[in-house]
């Protein structure tokens, strides 16, 4: 790039990562939100507050990162208007396009950055959100059991802890179980157990114990020492079965594979419904920023404001946003929406590329007439 491309490249490279910043922190004070009661109703830590509020920060990045470089496009080029760089720049013989070149290879660059996001970076995070959920739940559910106290933790089940320790374990477990009235009743004892959550359920893991049965026939007392043993919590505690991952979670691998696969017709709808939105999502980056770039340098100029241009483009921007998500829910439905989705990319960039390129060839047009009106002249 030429010095007059990184100088404009660096101004806006150095917005965008600005006010993607900001946008962040908004989105993690909002999504904080969600997770700071669950958290502080199960006692969990203040680093389990924040990891899981920051894996679900790549989920926005396809939002965030068009409208980062849009603002940041607007700021940079019209700061050039009204500095009068932009008027010197195209003195010198530079066209709209050629202008618009720092911004179009930074909407690139941010365009694949975003590509690989929503393809692998945002499933992984949203996946092992949904486990910390889950596991944080399963903590609040431990709950229940009160230290010193016997407490009937469904029906049949009895439980007495000694104590907790500061990460959560339960220590001194008695456990007696009578749930299944075609086996005789069982007492665990155990030096400490955790409460966790299993794609099947909440379950008490015990360790370094003894599970001992009273045959009341015999007269013997049965006993089997243990370094660990699992124990299924009744049905009122236990956790939502087995559920299939939503495609939004699955990785692009996992989206291909898995819309190829015997799956009902519903579900390969929507495995291939999301990585055509995978794909179409990131060309999004560059449209917006076009038309941004189109309400600057197209026309003619002038350095007491560009509100209303300004003002336009925020306004169009907006528009090719609803526009793409109006496509992609009727796309759900019908297979017209992915026509609109490919619609709603494909015409901001080829209009504004067209536009872009008409006043490039109107300004060479100009140069060499004037190149030619010298030369008779002379």
């Amino acid at each position: 790039m030429q010095i007059i491309d990184r100088y404009i490249f660096r101004q806006i490279m150095i917005a965008t990562v600005f006010i993607v910043g900001i946008l962040s922190v908004l989105v993690l004070l909002t999504q904080s939100l969600r997770y700071l009661d669950l958290v502080m109703s199960a006692g969990a830590s203040g680093l389990s507050f924040w990891v899981i509020t920051l894996l679900t920060l790549p989920s926005f990045f396809e939002v965030i990162f068009p409208i980062s470089l849009v603002a940041a496009v607007l700021f940079v080029y019209h700061r050039l208007v009204m500095d009068s760089e932009l008027f010197v720049m195209k003195a010198l013989g530079f066209s709209p396009l050629r202008l618009a070149r720092p911004a179009l290879i930074l909407a690139i660059i941010l365009g694949v950055t975003l590509f690989v996001v929503m393809s692998w970076i945002a499933p992984y995070t949203k996946a092992n959100a949904i486990v910390m959920r889950k596991d944080i739940k399963a903590q609040m559910s431990s709950l229940i059991f009160r230290e010193g106290v016997f407490t009937e933790a469904g029906k049949g089940l009895t439980v007495y802890m000694r104590e907790r320790d500061k990460d959560g374990n339960l220590l001194g477990l008695v456990i007696h179980d009578a749930r299944d009235p075609e086996h005789r009743p069982s007492t665990i004892i155990a030096a400490r157990g955790v409460f966790v959550s299993t794609d099947s359920g909440h379950q008490v893991l015990v360790y370094d114990g003894s599970r001992q049965e009273y045959d009341e026939k015999t007269g013997v007392l049965k006993r089997l020492d243990f370094d660990r043993y699992t124990i299924d919590m009744p049905e009122p505690t236990q956790a939502a079965p087995t559920r299939r991952q939503e495609p939004d979670e699955l990785q692009l691998q996992d989206l291909l594979s898995s819309s190829n696969s015997d799956d009902a017709r519903a579900l390969k709808r929507a495995y291939t419904l999301e990585v055509q939105k995978r794909i179409l999502a990131p060309l999004l980056v560059p449209a917006l920023a076009l038309i941004a770039l189109v309400s600057i340098l197209s026309g003619s100029h002038d350095r007491r404001g560009m509100t209303r241009r300004l003002m336009a483009a925020a306004g169009v921007v907006v528009l090719v946003e609803i526009f793409f998500l109006t496509s992609y829910n009727l796309a759900k439905s019908s297979p017209v929406g992915f026509g609109l989705m490919i619609l709603s990319v494909l015409l901001p960039i080829l209009g504004s590329l067209a536009v872009l390129g008409k006043d490039h060839l109107l300004q060479w047009g100009r140069i060499s007439q004037d190149n030619q009106t010298e030369g008779e002249v002379a």
